[in-house]
């Protein structure tokens, strides 16, 4: 049973993804305040370090973006050449360039932006400049994808590239050529932007907004109930869906608020603050330790008070792989970004150490995020990274702890 629970505050809404009544994911926005990640900007170059083959420009924000060169070479093109050009070669200080945000800004970093811009919609990604057309990779089916990009290459113009996305597996054509037409409509808005007469900094494309990227990205076939508690806000959603899934539209329904709040019916509240601790207790009596530093994310997994039955290697193994499945809850949960380390409790068996790695790596592909797994290193432990769009923890109302000096933090809701 997957549900997804939409709470609408005064100050913020809150959206909760539940499978079989443990939280998964959680995300939020402050009214009055967009997420950045998807912007798009005339940006003006203040600073070429040739030293970074980088570049900083002035989008608006309180910090300078950072572009690094991947970013300004062609898309798709070989990101290890023999020899890439000089950065000053490619830009120049004062230059105005149309930059998209593909990282939040976070701590003392400004925001990431690229000039590969991109444009998601219901079924695909349209990339007006990428001449290039792909599948996600949760597509195995080989009839399926070679389906997906003849139809993509039938609609496409020249230059332009597409990416379909898991959704779009058995979708019509023709619903992937409106979805496209729609999504080259906004990005020829934005070249009329770009032209029209103004100074750098300045914003020329906004995302949608929190609950129109859920419908969008997140409210699928596999999500039996999508609860509201707004009446106003279920009549869009309920139009949303109407709209761009309406096979999906009995499954949306408003809330009755007499009962109690939505949070508190389905514990969200109660999961979400114990799900942000340092010390996650598994189900079986052991736990995991997670610990945050500034180059990775670190998961320590213990039997704590698990002691098993048989030996401590099926003991182990147990705790092992319970925890690889929560594991993969919590980097949904938390939308830990980057490289992750994980500290498995030592196997003796090869088998055990196979199956526990598969399990992670199964669990891993119910994230919509990017993810890769590296597998097990020399020392027995197993590597991986996440896609960091933004800070996990800036969904969230807490503040950085005193008495640990910022190493903790301090739930203020």
């Amino acid at each position: 049973m997957k549900r997804i629970l939409v709470q609408c505050g005064q100050e913020q809404i809150e959206v909760a993804v539940l499978e079989n009544g443990k939280l998964v994911e959680y995300d939020s926005e402050s009214r009055g305040i967009e997420q950045l990640a998807g912007n798009m900007y005339l940006g003006r170059v203040m600073t070429v370090l040739q030293g970074m083959q980088a570049a900083f420009l002035d989008i608006g924000l309180e910090k300078n973006a950072f572009l690094y060169i991947d970013d300004i070479l062609p898309a798709h093109l070989d990101k290890h050449p023999k020899q890439k050009p000089a950065i000053t070669d490619l830009v120049q200080v004062g230059q105005t360039l149309l930059v998209q945000v593909v990282k939040e800004p976070v701590g003392t970093k400004g925001a990431r932006v690229t000039t590969h811009h991109s444009i998601p919609g219901r079924w695909g990604v349209y990339m007006p400049e990428a001449d290039y057309i792909g599948v996600s990779r949760k597509i195995e089916n080989e009839a399926e994808r070679t389906r997906l990009k003849q139809a993509a290459e039938s609609q496409l113009l020249q230059g332009e590239g597409f990416i379909a996305r898991t959704a779009a597996e058995g979708v019509a054509e023709q619903l992937l050529a409106a979805d496209l037409e729609e999504l080259r409509r906004r990005w020829t808005v934005v070249q009329q932007l770009v032209k029209q007469p103004g100074k750098a900094p300045r914003k020329v494309y906004t995302d949608f907004g929190l609950l129109t990227r859920w419908i969008r990205d997140g409210f699928r076939e596999d999500v039996n109930e999508l609860w509201v508690d707004d009446k106003e806000a279920f009549g869009s959603i309920a139009a949303m869906v109407g709209w761009s899934a309406p096979l999906l539209r009995d499954r949306v329904r408003q809330f009755d608020t007499r009962a109690g709040s939505l949070f508190s019916v389905y514990q969200v509240d109660q999961q979400l603050q114990s799900g942000f601790k340092r010390k996650i207790w598994l189900d079986n009596g052991g736990y995991l330790i997670v610990d945050y530093t500034e180059a990775l994310t670190v998961f320590d997994v213990n039997t704590g008070k698990y002691t098993g039955s048989i030996d401590l290697e099926q003991t182990a193994y147990d705790t092992n792989l319970m925890a690889a499945k929560d594991i993969a809850r919590l980097l949904r949960l938390r939308d830990i970004g980057g490289l992750i380390v994980i500290d498995f409790i030592d196997m003796e068996s090869e088998s055990n150490r196979k199956h526990v790695l598969e399990t992670l790596l199964e669990e891993t592909k119910k994230d919509r995020t990017k993810n890769a797994i590296a597998g097990w290193t020399r020392l027995g432990l197993v590597e991986l990274t996440r896609k960091k769009v933004k800070d996990g923890k800036q969904k969230l109302h807490v503040i950085r702890c005193k008495v640990c000096e910022g190493t903790g933090w301090v739930w203020s809701k």
